[in-house]
């Protein structure tokens, strides 16, 4: 099964969920259904998004521990229009405890940074250390199952085993 168009992302209290469209018809997958479901490609991808602001300055983004690589990519961080005219400083760190890493300063001035191909592996960890906010962050989440071989990766190791075959015979 193929996702054709991303439509709507409601945030429910448990989960995230995501609507698509394929072939005129609407779905909802949420991520439990899409690493549970059988038909559902390999390979998933789900918006994700969060806000910095007041007494909420951190924002934590776990993946479900399972057998699934999950890759968060980070698309664009902003300031909200009520966010005040000062410095707000936004942070990340890995889930081993390293040093917090800038990657968002922004201002009024400049209240928008987008990136082409921040990647990131959870868990991680968003921190808004300077400025009251509120900043958000949204990106995508992307699982992916590495144990599972598509059918075209099996064809060409049948291929490769009949040529060594061929070869040692």
């Amino acid at each position: 099964m193929v996702l054709a168009e991303m439509l709507l992302v409601e945030r429910l209290p448990l989960e995230m969920k995501t609507c698509f469209v394929e072939n005129d018809s609407m779905f909802s997958v949420g991520l439990s259904d899409l690493s549970s479901s059988s038909s559902v490609s390999d390979k998933a991808c789900v918006v994700w998004g969060c806000v910095l602001c007041g007494s909420e300055t951190t924002a934590v983004f776990k993946a479900d521990d399972d057998l699934l690589e999950n890759q968060l990519f980070i698309k664009t961080i902003c300031l909200g229009e009520e966010a005040g005219d000062e410095m707000h400083v936004v942070t990340v760190c890995d889930g081993v405890g390293s040093k917090p890493l800038p990657i968002a300063t922004l201002r009024h001035c400049m209240p928008m940074i987008s990136f082409s191909s921040l990647e990131l592996t959870p868990p991680v960890t968003f921190k808004l250390c300077t400025g009251k906010g509120p900043v958000y962050i949204s990106g995508q989440h992307i699982t992916l199952n590495p144990i599972e071989m598509t059918e075209v990766e099996e064809e060409e190791e049948e291929e490769e085993e009949d040529e060594e075959e061929k070869e040692d015979g």
